[in-house]
């Protein structure tokens, strides 16, 4: 009884293993959809009867089913040949303000961060010392002045007396050569007033440049020494600007041949703005190549009247060699690379693709210039390359729609993941 029993349970579950199995078969060789079917048939009839193993992807064949991408038509415009590099914004001057006198720092005249313009006062250091040397100079001045005065007095006299042979001449030469004397001497007393004027001048500091100072390295009531080693304060001129950045030496040659018929544009902009760049113009080349990297050190000024640049930052740098007229362009992504170099895939009037190599000049903000092989006005697929081969058939689709559809996907993913959470916390409730 038992034994009858194990066999009927064995023969129902090879039963049910076996209704699986076909059932499983059974889908996946049904129909996925009509449309599909109706494509597949309209793919047959175009081939020209080759039948519906005759498709093939990218390697090389014509597909069986359209393929759905975008294209774009060549075009044709003047086009700047640049060369391309990463700048770094450097001050157009830099000024490390110093005291020229020792003594105490009583007064700083700005805030930190401040924009200062030539003759602005900066810094006051303590004037006592300085004009009681100048007090001093000007004492001694005068004294010697009264002296001097003395002295032209005798001589006068002194040259009276020796026509009436009252006195010798060796008395009358040494009273005038005393006269003469103390003219060096009262001389040096002007001097050293106006050294001493100087000196009392260095008390002051003004700024000597138009531009922005940094932070105040020396505070207010701190003895400030000739020749100490750190500033009082860094000015950097910031308005115009420089933007320093290396090229490969291989464009050495052009940038001087094209300096010669006049100056060569550059232009400069930054990741978060790429809309807006700041021009200038090239003013420096280095006088010789770096060895170690090979490249030769640029320097291009920009008015930099809105102060977009600042010192330090990194740029993308444009410099404009020339303009090519005429250039036929494409966007870069529809150029493809193969084992047998650079190619696009063109568009034929009966929806079909051909599979052309074409010659690269040179790329400028996404568009790329092609030198040879293609034609201005000639159809050519941007995206949907990567199923594409020789005589592929092609299905062009609207970009506007596509991007709708790609928006219109991304938001049902998004309210897909929203509705999935709110699941999950419904489920953990």
């Amino acid at each position: 009884m038992k034994r009858s029993l194990w066999i009927g349970i064995l023969v129902l579950v090879l039963g049910g293993y076996a209704g699986f199995q076909q059932y499983s078969s059974w889908s996946l060789s049904k129909p996925q959809d009509k449309t599909v079917t109706q494509s597949e048939q309209g793919g047959t009839r175009g081939s020209g009867g080759q039948g519906r193993g005759g498709g093939q992807g990218r390697g090389g064949g014509r597909s069986r089913e359209a393929v759905p991408v975008l294209v774009v038509t060549a075009a044709q415009k003047s086009v700047p040949v640049q060369i391309r590099a990463v700048g770094n914004a450097e001050p157009f001057a830099t000024v490390s303000v110093k005291s020229q006198v020792t003594g105490v720092l009583t007064k700083a005249h700005f805030k930190e961060g401040q924009d200062v313009k030539p003759g602005q006062l900066l810094f006051t250091i303590d004037p006592r010392p300085l004009e009681a040397a100048v007090k001093q100079a000007e004492a001694n001045l005068a004294r010697d002045n009264a002296q001097l005065k003395n002295m032209r007095e005798q001589v006068k006299r002194y040259a009276e007396l020796v026509e009436k042979q009252y006195v010798s001449r060796e008395q009358y030469d040494q009273i005038r050569t005393n006269a003469d004397a103390m003219e060096s001497v009262v001389d040096a007393g002007k001097a050293a007033l106006d050294n001493a004027k100087v000196q009392l001048s260095y008390c002051y500091i003004y700024s000597p440049v138009n531009g922005r100072v940094g932070s105040l390295l020396v505070y207010e009531g701190n003895l400030v020494r000739v020749n100490d080693g750190a500033p009082l304060v860094v000015i950097n001129q910031v308005s115009p600007m420089n933007v320093t950045f290396a090229v490969p030496e291989q464009h050495l040659a052009d940038i001087k041949r094209h300096m010669a018929g006049g100056q060569l544009k550059v232009s400069a902009s930054f990741p978060s703005d790429e809309g807006r760049p700041e021009l200038g113009v090239l003013e420096f080349v280095d006088n010789a190549v770096d060895r170690s990297t090979g490249t030769i050190k640029l320097k291009a000024v920009f008015t930099n009247n809105e102060r977009r640049l600042w010192p330090g930052q990194f740029i993308n740098v444009a410099l404009t060699l020339t303009t090519q007229v005429n250039a036929v362009v494409l966007p870069s992504e529809a150029v493809q690379v193969g084992q047998e170099g650079q190619h696009v895939f063109v568009v034929k009037p009966n929806k079909t693709v051909e599979v052309r190599p074409v010659t690269i000049g040179s790329t400028n903000d996404g568009e790329a210039v092609i030198t040879k092989g293609l034609a201005a006005g000639e159809q050519v697929v941007r995206e949907g390359q990567f199923l594409l081969g020789p005589e592929s058939r092609i299905e062009i689709k609207d970009s506007t729609k596509v991007g709708d559809e790609t928006k219109s996907e991304r938001r049902r993913v998004r309210d897909g993941k929203g509705k999935g959470q709110a699941n999950d916390k419904r489920g953990e409730s």
